[in-house]
Formats: C-alpha cells, structure tokens, sequence
C-alpha cells in the first residue's frame, strides 16, 4: 500500500517536478529566485591576481594596451625594464605567490566585514589560478606559483565561515582559439566548446562555488556563448543549484538585462532605487583592479568615500564588492588592509543597519545627499555622514509617533527628540569630544516607532 501511494505521488507530482526545471532561454532562467544569502550578506571583497600582477604597471589590462593596442607608454616601460624579445608569457615565472597565506587573507576579509569573497580565476590575459586541463603550461599549477590558489583561498574562506564567488572571464585577448571564433564573425565555437565552457564546467565542479562572476561578454551574442545552457545546467543539475548566485555578463546584451542580479557597469551608480538585486563594484585604487607598483594615495579612496559608497549602495538595495589587488608574492599591501579594517571597524558599530538590511520608503533626505535610509522589518536606520553643527540632527522624511524611540548604535541608551514644526523630527545628538584627530565618517540613528 506504501509503495503504492509512493508511486501515484511519484506520477502527480512528475508534471510539476519537470516544470520547475529550468530551460536553456533567458526567459525561464530569469525567473529564478535570487537565493536569499546574496542580499543579506551586502558587503563583499573582490580580488584582481594574475600574471598582469607582475609588471604590476596601468592596470590589469596591461598585455592588451601594450600587445593589443601597441600604447607607447607601455611599450616603453617594457623596454625599460625587461630584457629585449620579453613575450607576456616570459611574466608567468616570476607570477611566484611566495608570500601568499590564504587563512591571513581570509582573516582580514573577515576583520573587514565581508560576508563573501570574489576571486579572479581567470582574468582576459586566460592564465587560470587552478589547474585547468584545457590550459596547458598557462595556469597556476604548471608554471609561476605551482599552486591551486583558487583551491587554497576557497578552503581558508569556508573554514572563516565566508562564501565564496569565482570570477571567470569568457573571452581571452590572444587566444588563437578565440580569434580565429571571431574572424568567423563568432559562427564557429571552437574556443567556447574548446576552452571556456569546459573551464566553467570544472570550476563549478571541482569548487562548488556560491557565486559566478562572469566577465568577458561583450563582443560576442548568447548564441556564441552557450551561456544559457550552461545556467540551466548550472540551476538544475550542479552541486549549488540550490545556492549559486550568478550576475548578469553573459553576452553583449546581457548586462543589466538577463542573468541573477546585476552590475550593469564596473562602479554602477544608479542614482534611484532599482526595481532589481544589483551590486557595485569598486577598487580601493582608484585607477586599476590589479595592483599597480606605483600608485600614489591621491589616486586610492580614503575611508570616508569607501563609506559614503556602501550606504549609498545599500540604501538603494545593492550589494557592495570592494576590489584590491595583491601583488606577484600574494601580498595585500599595508595600506589596502588599513582601508578594509577600517570598513571592518565601521561595519562593527553600524552593520546592524547595513546586514540583512531593506530600502526604505525614502532612501535619502530631500534637502541632502548626507542622510541615507535602510531599514530592518519595523525599524528605519538614518545614516549620516557628517556630523551636524550643533549637534542638532534634522531628518523630515520619518513620521514620529507618540511611541518612537531613538538611539544611536555604538552609544548605550536613548536621544532625546521632538517632533519638528514642519514634519519629521529633530533629534539631540551625544556631545563629541573636540579631537585633533578628523572625525570617523557615518552614524547611525536606529529609529523605532516611526513611519
């Protein structure tokens, strides 16, 4: 009788169980449910590592702008300071990771306040930090480093609790695989069948990753890239189907369209609250993603814009992806982890208001770009992020109650307010201390009580 009623659920059910698969076309794959960690966790760290890591000059573009686009800058600082008939290739040895200690990087991701990290795997260059069979003598494990570093860094994150997201570029600059697709007007498929897919194929398998960050999409169409049948695989069939995040580079007219949640652009602002998950990405160094020997701090963002960025990117419901690039040795120079401690330290004291978090009815003061919302089921955060002359904090966009409490996170007990004349509410700030040192930036008033 069991085995009878088993087998007529197996038979009602089986009609559902094969609609709820998801089909090869961005109309069903678009339909799926973003898993519910990737807009809780808000805060994450991207990591640019590559064989461009060793000239460590412009940017982690640096074989295209010299052997691409023939850049005199380039050119020359390669004749300066590398024997003459150096290839890119040549960069690969000395690509070493001597000083990489994947559990000190996860250590301070954690200290940073990240909820999950992004590694390159394999930038437009096509070096790949694993070991992957269809890159002979151009990845981690045959040359340079000698080391799964894409293996060694996803160990050391989920032993600190912290997920994991892999960025994989589809296209590769020099590819002869790839530019002889593209000569054929992309009607051939030699390096997506030949080389990419199988390279995502084994990442997702070998891996297990919580997200992919795709890249490398905009010169060629869908059709081409096989995306949509690798992320119905990837949905019904993989090891994180339940779990997997992925973004929205998929092809040339992929971004801000199709995919799971969207970048739209590298350091999209998009001004107003967007109708879908999105995330901006950004880099402590100003200038490139790849670590650059000769940076100056003008050219790196200070604490205060690191900041005044994440509340600006979560008030309007995003992600926050902040990038640094280690160098050839695997170092995270000192002055990068000095700006992602100092995150840390801000997000110790008003994370509450940034984790988990939703946009708000308003997500900025009318009168000013200095006040952000968030809010948590009844509670609304206001972010500021200068401190007001007079201690005095005006906020017109919440309407008090006889029952409203404020308080301000990181200072024990209540503030005093009043209900302002116009609408809103004025409310008396904790008396700072004068200190010759500048103030830190953002606080937090958690309101309860209010609409």
């Amino acid at each position: 009788m069991a085995a009878a009623g088993l087998l007529w659920l197996a038979v009602a059910l089986g009609p559902a169980l094969a609609a709820s698969r998801y089909r090869p076309d961005w109309a069903s794959l678009d339909a799926r449910p973003l898993p519910a960690w990737f807009d809780q966790a808000k805060v994450g760290v991207f990591v640019h590592w590559g064989v461009f890591s060793v000239p460590a000059w412009g940017s982690e573009w640096f074989w295209w702008h010299w052997q691409g686009e023939h850049r005199a800058d380039y050119e020359r600082f390669v004749q300066r300071r590398y024997p003459p008939d150096t290839a890119y290739t040549d960069f690969a040895p000395r690509f070493t990771a001597h000083d990489f200690q994947p559990r000190e990087w996860a250590q301070l991701f954690q200290r940073a306040g990240a909820r999950y990290v992004v590694l390159t795997t394999k930038h437009h260059e096509g070096f790949t930090n694993w070991g992957s069979p269809v890159s002979w003598n151009w990845n981690s494990l045959d040359t340079g480093p000698h080391r799964d570093l894409v293996g060694e860094l996803g160990q050391a994150l989920r032993e600190s609790n912290i997920r994991y997201g892999l960025y994989h570029s589809l296209l590769e600059w020099f590819n002869p695989l790839y530019l002889a697709d593209k000569e054929s007007g992309f009607k051939t498929q030699n390096f997506v069948l030949k080389k990419t897919m199988p390279e995502l194929y084994d990442l997702v398998l070998k891996y297990k990753p919580d997200l992919i960050w795709s890249d490398g999409d905009w010169e060629a169409p869908e059709s081409y890239w096989n995306s949509t049948s690798f992320l119905a695989w990837l949905y019904n069939d993989s090891p994180v189907k339940d779990t997997v995040v992925v973004n929205d580079r998929w092809c040339n007219n992929c971004s801000c369209h199709h995919g799971g949640y969207y970048n739209c652009a590298d350091k999209y602002k998009p001004g107003t609250l967007p109708p879908h998950k999105w995330e901006m990405c950004s880099s402590i160094d100003k200038l490139s993603w790849g670590y650059r020997s000769n940076m100056n701090i003008a050219e790196l963002m200070d604490e205060a814009s690191i900041i005044e960025e994440l509340v600006q990117t979560v008030s309007f419901g995003g992600n926050y992806l902040l990038n640094v690039g280690p160098t050839k040795e695997g170092v995270i120079v000192p002055i990068f982890q000095e700006r992602l401690l100092a995150l840390g330290r801000w997000l110790d004291t008003n994370g509450e208001a940034i984790y988990e978090s939703k946009p708000w009815r308003v997500q900025m003061e009318n009168s000013t770009d200095m006040v952000w919302y968030t809010s948590k089921g009844p509670v609304v955060y206001a972010i500021f992020l200068t401190w007001p002359r007079g201690n005095i904090l005006e906020l017109s966009s919440p309407t008090p109650s006889p029952a409203t409490q404020v308080s301000m996170l990181g200072f024990a007990g209540t503030l005093k307010w009043q209900k302002s004349p116009g609408k809103g509410l004025v409310i008396t700030l904790p008396y700072m201390l004068p200190s010759p040192l500048p103030p830190q930036s953002g606080w937090t008033i958690k309101l309860e009580g209010v609409k």
